[in-house]
């Protein structure tokens, strides 16, 4: 709803503005410029003789004209355009877009109606779920997990069987419904200069890699102290605080010393975003049944 000031001003512009189209159609439709001239020419002279004529328009054409400006004045008084005048038919851009949602949401309706009673293991052997599911996963969750779902730095592999958060449908579900946030606070001032990496050679040697021995030992202690709170006494996470698993060779971020220093250091921040005002119930549940598709 426009105010008082935008409302008038509207209002008198397109007026004005329909008044000038008629005032200029009339104003150059053949009169010539010149006083007391028969001939009808514009006045402009080249190579002495050569007259530009003053000729009106074919009347044919002269109409089509007018009949934009009637076309105009009649288009406004059914719809609005003048201000905060609504038009004699009552159409507004919101009436036209809820009924077009709610035609949308039927139709959508009869589509996930034949999958209501579907178990998860179902709709994974569904290839029309599975269809569902796939355009779904490509157009609000590629951006992040990738067109493959094999994600990216920062960004879970939903491929694999490793799950952080936990494995299953339902875990998908919430996952989907509530999003994820994943904190691990910086460490390096309860570690100190000595035992940051000491705990970095530790966590390394959690999943097989080769590094210095004694420095690893030394850092075992040290993680026992400060990271077994959320990875646990051996490493092994905690899927109930989204703490991964250090045992395997499955990094989020990368294993290698640098980035685990760097994790330790500065700490990191997951954050997935909660689906619920995006994809309504069905939708989930057809995006859930894919992504779990894929990791089987």
């Amino acid at each position: 709803m426009l105010s008082a000031f935008w409302n008038w001003f509207v209002i008198i512009l397109t007026v004005l503005s329909i008044l000038g189209c008629w005032w200029l159609l009339n104003w150059t439709k053949g009169i010539s410029n010149r006083e007391g001239d028969d001939v009808g020419t514009t006045g402009h002279v080249w190579d002495e003789d050569l007259e530009e004529l003053n000729n009106p328009l074919p009347r044919w054409w002269l109409y089509l004209f007018y009949l934009t400006i009637a076309f105009s004045i009649l288009y406004l008084a059914m719809f609005p355009g003048l201000g905060n005048v609504k038009g004699f038919l009552g159409w507004t851009q919101l009436s036209q877009y809820e009924a077009e949602v709610a035609v949308s949401q039927v139709a959508k309706q009869n589509v996930y109606a034949v999958f209501q009673d579907m178990t998860p293991e179902q709709l994974m052997q569904n290839e029309e779920a599975l269809g569902i599911g796939r355009r779904l996963f490509a157009n609000n969750c590629a951006m992040c997990h990738g067109s493959d779902a094999r994600g990216a730095v920062g960004f879970p592999n939903l491929t694999d069987s490793e799950w952080q958060w936990g494995p299953g449908y339902d875990a998908i579900m919430t996952a989907l419904k509530q999003g994820r946030q994943a904190n691990m606070p910086p460490l390096a001032a309860a570690l100190g200069d000595e035992g940051l990496p000491q705990v970095v050679a530790y966590v390394q040697q959690l999943s097989g890699q080769s590094v210095d021995a004694e420095l690893a030992a030394a850092g075992q202690s040290r993680f026992q102290t400060v990271c077994m709170a959320c990875h646990g006494m051996d490493g092994t996470g905690n899927p109930m605080l989204g703490a991964p698993n250090l045992t395997n060779d499955i990094w989020l971020y990368g294993g290698d010393a640098e980035t685990i220093t760097q994790t330790i250091m500065t700490g990191r921040n997951g954050n997935m975003p909660s689906h619920a005002d995006i994809l309504d119930p069905e939708q989930r549940r057809m995006v859930a049944a894919y992504v779990l598709s894929l990791s089987n």
